[in-house]
């Protein structure tokens, strides 16, 4: 049927664009060939707000943190040595490489008591239908319930990728930046936290600590200056360009062609340039503390005390990739070698590294999407970590729709010490040299997912030797004889009712064996909810309380010049009440809110009521009171 005058066709003949009222989005992962979709469920707090549902963390959004489970480092090759502040970062291999119809922007704000807050801006778009640009920048900053508690953490991320025409080139692109400022407080001066049972001290403000002198309260954010505290700052610019060798083939619709392009060779090479610098200063330093912690005498009763590491790190990687089934590009054999500059400044002077490198790796998502096989290695050759190495071997095997999934897996390594251990570090205050040998750990693990029952059961068993830790503030220490971690954890929705579930989860985990290793012998995390609509259309609502729980354990205490947790085998953590949290959490369309009030389980009657029970983390810390969180998030398709 042809139009009138106009020349122009009707609308029963007109091409229309399907996402022209709708948009289209999804990521991928540096090292993944799979895409995601954004997660918009509001269920679990924890997937919005930074520190995860496993990790405790010292009383103040921002400062240092570490998992109640046992999980000790499997990567082989340099590392710094510090890693307290891992949760608030952003890291390359979580970074997210979008594809979107549309521009699309997410504003996110979060206000907490004491003016707490958490700022996290995101815009993506695709300049072209083959390039996408993205920028990521998050600020957590709290001024905190104690004294010298206050964080201000800055994050930022850029990243692009770029694909041809004719899909033979790819180039991946990303700025990865993180600034992390931590006040330390050295923990409450009465060991025995008598302090938290007085009523002069309602205030938990006005509560002497060990660090940072009497700086006054300072809600401004903008206000930045930490006088005793870790100041960490991390940058990373990556590139990498690959390209295939294949066949061309296209698809024809309608009116226009589709070109397709399936790659039997591929070439890759990335460039990777890091740099770390690591400091801890004390422009109120107390001379009896260092001397009695660390063993470390200033000149002055008060007086500056700075300690700093910096380093830069130069990778250039180049790999090639072999695609068994030209239809699957999940399935493929790669192999490569790193070559890697290392240069660091520290007290000593400066030294300069190298590290040759090999890896090898291969993957099977198999197309009929019924086994999932992942295996990896990676052997350093020559420089300074020669002679490291660590291998990994996931499988993955679908058994059927009622039946669920099993994973099974293998990993071991083989490292050298963090460099902390090492003498040339401004952070090694051993009057002696110590010689560290290599850490080796195997992990085996197994895991059953049943969807439709809604659970899953996941079990970790760990051997380690030569386990490397920190003990009484700054001694270095090295458990040469093996031994092992059991873990188990179960994972369960259970239906209370028609709109009403439990969400339990459940982690039990033992030491076999002496080891200078103190956790948790159960930790427990439970939600009992409402999830449903309350009978509106765009509505979605979850609402209920949440409990967590641990039971005694010799907690491990924290050294403040390090930014590490230490062993410690003379102070029980003991709280006899889980920490509890009253919520709300919906969503409306593209807008989502979360609105708690955690802590609850801190009412009693100290001189009046108040919320002042404070539940302990640490030997010298101590969660808040009564805390109200409100989160607002906005997406945006413009």
């Amino acid at each position: 049927m042809r139009s009138g005058g106009s020349g122009g066709s009707t609308d029963s003949l007109q091409h229309r664009d399907k996402n022209a009222d709708s948009i289209t989005i999804s990521f991928r992962y540096l090292d993944s060939t799979r895409n995601y979709k954004l997660d918009s469920s509001i269920g679990d707090f924890t997937k919005v707000f930074p520190i995860p549902g496993t990790h405790i963390y010292l009383g103040n959004a921002g400062n240092a943190s570490r998992s109640l489970l046992f999980s000790p480092n499997f990567s082989a090759g340099f590392d710094p040595g510090f890693h307290a502040f891992d949760i608030y970062k952003y890291k390359l291999e979580k970074v997210r490489f979008f594809n979107t119809t549309r521009p699309y922007s997410e504003i996110n704000y979060q206000l907490g008591s004491r003016v707490e807050q958490i700022i996290q801006l995101i815009h993506t778009q695709n300049l072209k239908p083959n390039w996408n640009a993205a920028f990521q920048y998050r600020l957590i900053n709290s001024p905190g319930f104690f004294k010298s508690q206050k964080t201000n953490h800055n994050n930022y991320l850029l990243t692009s990728r770029f694909q041809s025409v004719n899909k033979r080139y790819t180039n991946y692109f990303a700025l990865v930046g993180n600034k992390m400022q931590s006040a330390e407080n050295g923990g409450l001066q009465d060991p025995a936290a008598n302090y938290l049972k007085d009523p002069d001290y309602k205030n938990r403000f006005n509560i002497p600590t060990k660090l940072g002198g009497d700086d006054p309260f300072s809600s401004n954010f903008f206000t930045t200056k930490i006088n005793t505290g870790n100041k960490y700052n991390e940058f990373t610019a990556l590139l990498r360009q690959q390209y295939d060798f294949g066949r061309k083939d296209s698809v024809f619709t309608d009116s226009t062609v589709v070109p397709l392009f399936y790659p039997r060779l591929r070439f890759e090479h990335t460039f990777q340039l890091d740099q770390y610098s690591y400091t801890f200063q004390d422009y109120l330093g107390d001379s009896v503390y260092y001397k009695t912690n660390y063993d470390t005498s200033l000149r002055r009763p008060i007086d500056t005390f700075i300690v700093k590491d910096s380093w830069k790190i130069i990778a250039n990687d180049f790999s090639i990739y072999q695609f068994p089934d030209e239809k699957n590009l999940q399935q493929f054999i790669k192999l490569g070698i790193l070559l890697q500059s290392i240069s660091g400044e520290f007290a000593s002077g400066r030294k300069n590294f190298v590290n040759t490198v090999g890896h090898a790796e291969y993957r099977n998502k198999t197309r009929n999407l019924l086994w999932d096989i992942e295996a990896n290695g990676k052997l350093y050759f020559t420089g300074v970590n020669k002679g490291d190495y660590q291998a990994h071997i996931s499988l993955q095997r679908l058994l059927g729709n009622k039946i669920g999934s099993l994973q099974l897996g293998f990993e071991n390594t083989s490292r050298t010490p963090s460099f902390i251990f090492d003498s040339r570090s401004s952070f090694y205050f051993l009057k002696t040299g110590k010689d560290f040998k290599k850490e080796n750990n195997t992990h085996l693990f197994a895991s059953y997912f049943l969807p439709s029952f809604k659970f899953r059961l996941t079990g970790h068993y760990y051997l380690a030797t030569n386990y490397t830790y920190l003990t009484n503030f700054y001694q270095l220490e090295q458990e040469n004889t093996l031994f092992n971690v059991l873990q188990v954890a179960v994972e369960k929705t259970i239906k209370l009712g028609k709109r009403w579930n439990w969400h339990a989860e459940i982690y039990f985990q033992q030491v076999v064996g002496s080891a200078p290793v103190n956790m948790p012998v159960i930790y427990t995390r439970n939600r009992f909810a409402y999830e449903g609509n309350l009978g509106f259309k765009n509505l979605d609502i979850a609402f209920g309380v949440e409990a967590r729980y641990r039971t005694a354990y010799k907690a491990d205490g924290y050294s403040p010049l390090h930014g590490q947790f230490f062993y410690q085998d003379s102070i029980t953590i003991r709280n006899p009440l889980p920490d509890l949290a009253a919520y709300m959490h919906f969503r409306i369309r593209p807008f989502r809110a979360f609105v708690r009030a955690e802590n609850l389980n801190t009412a009693r009657n100290l001189g009046g009521f108040g919320f002042t029970n404070n539940n302990l983390i640490a030997p010298g810390y101590a969660l808040p009171g009564l805390q109200f969180r409100l989160g607002v998030y906005w997406s945006f398709v413009n």
